[in-house]
């Protein structure tokens, strides 16, 4: 097994999605340049990505509330309104949507009231159905509520409406396509990845016609469906925000890195390797995982997978746009710049109304 390199770089992050990591800091330089970096103007996305990415990320979650939207180019003074009764009329996916939003039960915090649980519930289906009716090229996918709920219950109705709109046009673009097609190409990155750092690793996985199919879950629901700890899932969050679109499937790399020993030494099976392989442990080291993912990132880097045969023959909307929106988020203003501009427009609608801050459970609370 190859070591996994680590790259000296400069600071900063690059258009094509890379993101370096910063030196450990103590905690109150990191929220320090994580404030300053939110009142630059510019605000400087760079030093948010950068945070996003290093060890602990945002660190807290009214923080993430700050600078998810950042991340996403979302404007906190001028949100969508929430979504209308009349967003469930004659809506295809209606009922689909409604069935994966009642077995999400397990995606809410334990201990929270039944009554407050179903508004959110409530509020998630409105939501979904919201998006999809705003972008009529989008189709549903069993998977993506888990991606919903978890923007639901850090950010709020509105705000979580905003962000899902744009990862869906975005980062989640490839998996919202008629058919699995686009899915199943970002899954095929998997493998040659392995190969590169572990020939005898991914020779053992070919013998055993696994495929790639154990990590679709991960891949679709940014890991948010597999993972017991809302922390965790979380702070995967943080990652991927500032990430390319393709950092879920180097973290998949890097988590079938880890369970190496335990792969080599299941017997060469499709079932009983998918078995192994689908079963994320609840245990994992993130923090070196995460590091890991960025490594390999830097190393073999989509480009040169790409120039596999297999991984031509498709190409990717999600990595094809991505460039462009990393530079449309360049430019934004401070919040406090956004609520002067706004106050002096003299809007007096909702819709430009001071930026919701989400009552948030106790038991929602990571940090």
């Amino acid at each position: 097994m190859k070591r996994i390199k680590k790259k000296k770089q400069n600071g900063g992050v690059r258009v094509n999605g890379s993101v370096t990591r910063e030196p450990s800091c103590g905690r109150k330089q990191k929220l320090t340049e994580i404030h300053q970096a939110l009142i630059s103007d510019p605000v400087d996305i760079e030093t948010l990505r950068r945070a996003a990415a290093s060890r602990g990320g945002l660190l807290t979650d009214d923080l993430r509330r700050k600078v998810w939207p950042k991340l996403l180019n979302i404007n906190v003074y001028d949100l969508p309104y929430k979504p209308g009764r009349n967003v469930r009329e004659n809506h295809k996916d209606y009922n689909q949507v409604v069935l994966d939003v009642r077995r999400s039960m397990k995606r809410f915090p334990k201990g929270m009231p039944t009554a407050e649980r179903a508004v959110l519930q409530e509020q998630l289906i409105d939501i979904i159905l919201e998006v999809l009716k705003r972008n009529p090229q989008l189709h549903y996918y069993q998977g993506y509520h888990d991606v919903a709920v978890t923007l639901l219950l850090l950010v709020g109705e509105r705000m979580a409406l905003a962000m899902l709109d744009t990862l869906s046009n975005y980062h989640l673009r490839d998996f919202m396509d008629p058919t699995m097609d686009s899915t199943k190409h970002i899954l095929n990155y998997l493998m040659p990845i392995l190969e590169q750092v572990d020939l005898e690793l991914h020779d053992f996985m070919i013998r055993a016609e696994v495929g790639t199919i154990f990590a679709l879950s991960w891949l679709i629901t940014w890991y948010g469906h597999v993972l017991s700890e809302f922390k965790h899932t979380l702070r995967l969050y943080d990652f991927f925000l500032a990430s390319h679109p393709l950092m879920p499937i180097y973290l998949a790399a890097t988590i079938v890195l880890h369970r190496e020993k335990e792969v080599k030494q299941t017997e060469c099976d499709m079932a009983m390797v998918h078995h192994l392989l689908s079963r994320i442990p609840q245990d994992l080291p993130y923090e070196i995982l995460i590091g890991q993912a960025q490594d390999l990132f830097d190393q073999y880097p989509p480009s040169l997978l790409a120039k596999r045969a297999a991984l031509q023959s498709r190409k990717s909307l999600s990595i094809s746009t991505f460039q462009a929106f990393q530079l449309s988020t360049l430019h934004q203003r401070p919040d406090s710049v956004l609520q002067r501009l706004t106050k002096a427009q003299g809007s007096t609608t909702s819709r430009h109304a001071l930026p919701l801050r989400p009552t948030t459970h106790p038991s929602i609370t990571t940090t």
